[in-house]
C-alpha cells in the first residue's frame, strides 16, 4: 500500500535539504547566461497574506524555471522597513519602529521559508539598517553636489493625521494612501530631487521598455506631460509682478476675455492685498484648496471662482482683462496661470457662461458664423482664423505659426515646452527614516555632511508618536553639531528621506549588498543588471517605477552605471479579493499563509494561487478551489506511489520504435504538453499551464490503468510521461515533487536538473477536431489530418449534412477560419 500524502513532513524535509544545500546562494559565472529575477520588495508592517504571497509565488515559480532552463538566476528579497508604512504599524501596536521592523521581519522572513521561496538571503537588505542608508545619504550628497537636490518653498500634499508631506504618488483620490485621511495642499520649505531635469530623458527613453505593460508606459507618458506651446507675460494694472502664463494654443490668444489663477498662485495675496477683495478672495482660495486635485479637475465638478479686483493688459490688444481666481485651474501644470478663451474651451465656456463673462469666438469652421452671445458650447477643432487683426482669413494651424512668430519678433513671448512632471519632494516629518545629510550654519549656510562622517544615524530615544513638526528636532543631542566647514555651532536637517528614495535604488544594492567601500560593486552590478524580470504592482507605475528610472539615469550620468534602464522587462499582478473586497486586513477578509500550510500545506497554496486566474488580472479567492487544488496533489502523489512497478528509470532505451495508437498518442501528450507548458512559463500564464499538467496526469493515469505491466514499451512511455509531469510541476509545487522525484530512484534536487525538452515531431498532433460554428453556433465537428488546409476543411464542413442544413437557401457572407480549431459560417 503506498504511503499517504503527508505534507508537512515532506515541506519541511525539503525546506532543510534546500537550506542544507544553499541551494539558492549564486555568484558571478561565466559559463551561464545570467537572469536577475526580482519581487518588489514588502513593507515588514505585519505579516504576509495570500493577497500579498501570490505575487512572490509568481516570481519563485519563474526563477525555478528559469533555473531549470539553464540559467545562473539570481532571485533576492529585502524589507522596505524605513518609512510611513512601518512607523504607523509600529504606533498602532505601541511598539518601537527599531523592534517593530525586526520582528516582522523576522515573522515575514519565516513565512517565506515555509512557503519553499527560492530567495538568495545571503543578499538580504533592510532599509533600515545604517549599512543600506548611509548608503542612501551618500546618493543624496551626489545629487545635491550636481545641483539635482535643493530646498526651497513648495506647494505640497499634507496628511494632517499622519502630520507630514505626502508625494502626489501618495495621494489616492483626495487622501491619504496610508490613513485614507484627506490630503492638505500647503506651501512649506522642503527638500526636492530635480526629477524636472530628467523629463525629456525620461519621456525618451519609454521606447526602451518594449517589454513593459503598454498601460504602464502611457500612465508614464501621461504622468511626465510633454506639452509644445506658447510662454508669454502679461503686465498687470497697478503693479509690478507680472503673469507668466503657457498654453498651446496659441492661435486663441485673440479670444481671451479673462485671466484665471489657480487657488494656490502666490499672485492671488500679491494682487489682493489691502483691497476690498482681500477676505473673500481669501476665503475661496481655502475652500477651493480643501478639495482634493482629482476632485477639483472633474468634468463633473461645479466651475467656481472669484474676481480679484484686478486687471492685465492683453500683449496684443491692448485691452484690459479681468483676473479670476477659479477652482478647476491647478499649480501642478504650467504656471498657475492661465488665458482664458472661452470660445474654445468648454471649461472656460461654462465658467464664463456662470459668470455673465463675454465669449469671442476666434475659430469657426467653414459654413458657420459663430456669435459668442449664442454659441451652445466651445468649439475645439480647426476652422478659419476671425476676431484676429491680421491674422484673420487664414487656417487657424497656419495662424498658430505666424502669431508664434510676431510675438517672438516682439518679444512678447517664446515657443516653449512644458512638463507636468514635478520635482520630487523627499522631505518627511517623521522619525523613521534617513536623516537628510546636511547642517544648517548661520556663517556658512547649508553644508552637507562629509561622506566620511555617514552614515547620520538615526537615534533610538526619540518621541516619534508627535505629529506636525519633525520628531528628530526634538532630540537637542542629534540636532546640534558642529558646522564641518567653519567649526562653529551648527543644526542638522530634522527631515527624513520618503520611503521611495530607499526603493529607489535597492536593486541596484542586491548584487553586492556587503560592499563596504561603496554603494555597489561595479563588476556585479554590470554582470547582473539591468534587472531580466521585475514584477509588482501597477500601482508603482508613476511613483517607484518613476523614481528608479531617474536615479538609474542620475548615476549613469555619473559614470556609475552603464545603462539607463534598471528593468529590462516588467510584469504587473493583478489583486486577490475576498468576499467582493481586496483581500486586506482592514476589511478583515484575509487567507493566512500560516493556516493554510498547517491544513493543506504549501504546496497547496502555492497551486491554488497559480491556478486561480491569470497573474495579471484581478481574482477572486475561493476556498472550493483550495480544496480541489489539494486534491490535485493527492493524486499526483497516487499516480506515482501507487505506479511503482510501472516505472523504469532506464526507459529510454526501452522506448518503443513500432508504438501501438494508445502508446503513440501517450508520447504525443507527454510532449505536447511540454510545449504547452514551456510557452506559457515564457509569458507567465501560470493557469494554464496548470492546466495543461492536469490534462497530462489525467491521460497518465488513464494510460496505467489500460497498459501491460509485463511491456517494457509501455513502461517506458508510462515513465517518460510521468518524469516530466513531476518535472513540469517542479517549479509550481516544488516539495512534493521533490520528494516524488527521489522516491522514483532520482538524484535530487529537481532545481538542480534540466528542464524538458519537447521533440516537436511528436509533439504535433496527427488529427485535430475543428469545430464548426454557423452565425456563431455550434453545429458539428469534423477530424481532419494536421497540416490540412483550413479552404480545404471549410469545404468538408459546408458538405457536412449538419451544417448544410442551416445554411440551405441562405447566402454565405463569409466563413471564419481559425487554423486547427474552428470554422464559423455566416450566412443571411
Amino acid at each position: 500500500m503506498a504511503d499517504a500524502y503527508d505534507f508537512n513532513s515532506i515541506e519541511r524535509k525539503w525546506q532543510e535539504y534546500w537550506r542544507r544545500g544553499n541551494l539558492f546562494h549564486v555568484e558571478r559565472r561565466e559559463d551561464k547566461p545570467k537572469f536577475y529575477y526580482l519581487d518588489m520588495y514588502p513593507y515588514p508592517s505585519g505579516e504576509l497574506h495570500m493577497g500579498h504571497v501570490r505575487n512572490y509565488i509568481i516570481g519563485d515559480a519563474f526563477a525555478r524555471y528559469r533555473t531549470m532552463q539553464g540559467f545562473n538566476v539570481l532571485h533576492p528579497m529585502g524589507w522596505d522597513a524605513l518609512g510611513l508604512p512601518t512607523e504607523n504599524a509600529a504606533i498602532k501596536f505601541n511598539q518601537h519602529p527599531v523592534e517593530w521592523t525586526a520582528q516582522c521581519v523576522r515573522n515575514m522572513k519565516a513565512q517565506f521559508e515555509r512557503l519553499g521561496i527560492s530567495y538568495d538571503w545571503a543578499r538580504e537588505i533592510d532599509t533600515s539598517s545604517p549599512e543600506y542608508y548611509g548608503w542612501t545619504q551618500w546618493l543624496f550628497l551626489q545629487l545635491y553636489k550636481n545641483g539635482l537636490a535643493y530646498r526651497g518653498p513648495g506647494l505640497v500634499n499634507w496628511c494632517p493625521d499622519c502630520g507630514t508631506v505626502l508625494a502626489n504618488e501618495q495621494v489616492v483620490q483626495g487622501r491619504c494612501e496610508r490613513c485614507d485621511a484627506i490630503a492638505e495642499r500647503v506651501t512649506r520649505e522642503q527638500w526636492f530631487f530635480r526629477t524636472t531635469k530628467y523629463a525629456e530623458k525620461l519621456l525618451e527613453d519609454l521606447e526602451l521598455l518594449d517589454r513593459w505593460p503598454e498601460r504602464v508606459v502611457k500612465m508614464q507618458e501621461h504622468w511626465i506631460g510633454k506639452s509644445s506651446g506658447f510662454s508669454f507675460t502679461l503686465p498687470v494694472e497697478g503693479h509690478d509682478e507680472q503673469m507668466e502664463v503657457f498654453t498651446t494654443r496659441i492661435d486663441t490668444i485673440f479670444g481671451v476675455t479673462f485671466m484665471v489663477l489657480a487657488p494656490e498662485h502666490p499672485l492671488v495675496e500679491q494682487l489682493t492685498k489691502g483691497t476690498e477683495y482681500e477676505a473673500p478672495v481669501r476665503e475661496f482660495c481655502q475652500q477651493a484648496m480643501a478639495l482634493s486635485v482629482m476632485e477639483r479637475g472633474a468634468d463633473e465638478t461645479e466651475k467656481r471662482g472669484i474676481f480679484t479686483g484686478a486687471y492685465a493688459t492683453h500683449p496684443l490688444t491692448g485691452d484690459r482683462v479681468p483676473i479670476w481666481v477659479a477652482n478647476y485651474v491647478m499649480m501642478d501644470y504650467g504656471t498657475g496661470a492661465i488665458m482664458a478663451v472661452p470660445a474654445h474651451d468648454q471649461r472656460d465656456f461654462d465658467f464664463a457662461r456662470k459668470y455673465e463673462i463675454p465669449i469671442v469666438p476666434v475659430i469657426q469652421p467653414e459654413g458657420e458664423q459663430f456669435d459668442g452671445a449664442t454659441m451652445a458650447e466651445a468649439y475645439v477643432g480647426e476652422g478659419e482664423q476671425i476676431n484676429s487683426g491680421d491674422f484673420s482669413g487664414q487656417p487657424n494651424s497656419d495662424a498658430m505659426e505666424e502669431i508664434g512668430d510676431y510675438m517672438e519678433e516682439e518679444g512678447i513671448g517664446h515657443r516653449d515646452v512644458n512638463y507636468r512632471l514635478r520635482d520630487w519632494c523627499i522631505s518627511r516629518q517623521r522619525y523613521w527614516g534617513a536623516p537628510i545629510p546636511v547642517i544648517y550654519c548661520d556663517k556658512c549656510g547649508i553644508v552637507p555632511v562629509p561622506e566620511e562622517d555617514l552614515p547620520v544615524e538615526l537615534p533610538y530615544e526619540v518621541e516619534f508618536r508627535v505629529t506636525g513638526n519633525a520628531p528628530l528636532s526634538q532630540v537637542e543631542e542629534f540636532m546640534n553639531v558642529k558646522c564641518p566647514e567653519c567649526g562653529g555651532p551648527g543644526r542638522r536637517e530634522p527631515d527624513t528621506m520618503d520611503t521611495f528614495v530607499y526603493s529607489a535604488w535597492y536593486y541596484l544594492r542586491y548584487p553586492s549588498p556587503h560592499e563596504a567601500d561603496a554603494p555597489l560593486n561595479r563588476d556585479d552590478v554590470e554582470y547582473w543588471l539591468p534587472v531580466d524580470q521585475y514584477v509588482g504592482g501597477i500601482e508603482h507605475a508613476t511613483g517607484h517605477l518613476m523614481y528608479s528610472r531617474f536615479i538609474t539615469k542620475v548615476l549613469h550620468d555619473l559614470g556609475w552605471l552603464s545603462f539607463r534602464e534598471p528593468f529590462a522587462s516588467l510584469f504587473t499582478q493583478g489583486m486577490v479579493y475576498k468576499d467582493g473586497a481586496k483581500m486586506s486586513k482592514s476589511k478583515g477578509n484575509v487567507v493566512s499563509p500560516d493556516a493554510l500550510n498547517e491544513e493543506y500545506g504549501a504546496d497547496t497554496g502555492r497551486l491554488y494561487s497559480l491556478f486561480v486566474g491569470p497573474p495579471d488580472q484581478d481574482t477572486e479567492w475561493s476556498d472550493e478551489g483550495v480544496i480541489g487544488s489539494h486534491r490535485f496533489l493527492w493524486r499526483v502523489w497516487g499516480l506515482v506511489t501507487e505506479n511503482a512497478d510501472a516505472w523504469d528509470r532506464e526507459y529510454i532505451d526501452a522506448l518503443p520504435t513500432e508504438p501501438t495508437d494508445a502508446q503513440r498518442e501517450m508520447r504525443r501528450k507527454t510532449h505536447a504538453t511540454i510545449a504547452k507548458v514551456s510557452d506559457d512559463f515564457e509569458a507567465m500564464r501560470f493557469n494554464t499551464a496548470i492546466a495543461a499538467i492536469m490534462e497530462l496526469s489525467n491521460d497518465l493515469r488513464h494510460f496505467a490503468g489500460m497498459m501491460d505491466r509485463e511491456d517494457a514499451g509501455a513502461r517506458a512511455v508510462f515513465s517518460e510521461g510521468l518524469r516530466t509531469l513531476v518535472m513540469l510541476l517542479s517549479p509550481i509545487t516544488p516539495h512534493i515533487c521533490d520528494e516524488l522525484w527521489a522516491r522514483m530512484g532520482e538524484e535530487p534536487s529537481l532545481f538542480e536538473r534540466d528542464w524538458p525538452q519537447a521533440d516537436e515531431s511528436l509533439a504535433a498532433a496527427e488529427v485535430f477536431t475543428i469545430v464548426v460554428q454557423v452565425n456563431g453556433k455550434l453545429r458539428d465537428n469534423i477530424e481532419v489530418p494536421a497540416g490540412t488546409d483550413m479552404d480545404e476543411a471549410a469545404e468538408l464542413a459546408l458538405a457536412r449534412e449538419k451544417v448544410a442544413k442551416y445554411a440551405e437557401g441562405k447566402e454565405i457572407v463569409k466563413v471564419i477560419k481559425v487554423p486547427d480549431k474552428l470554422i464559423n459560417v455566416v450566412v443571411k
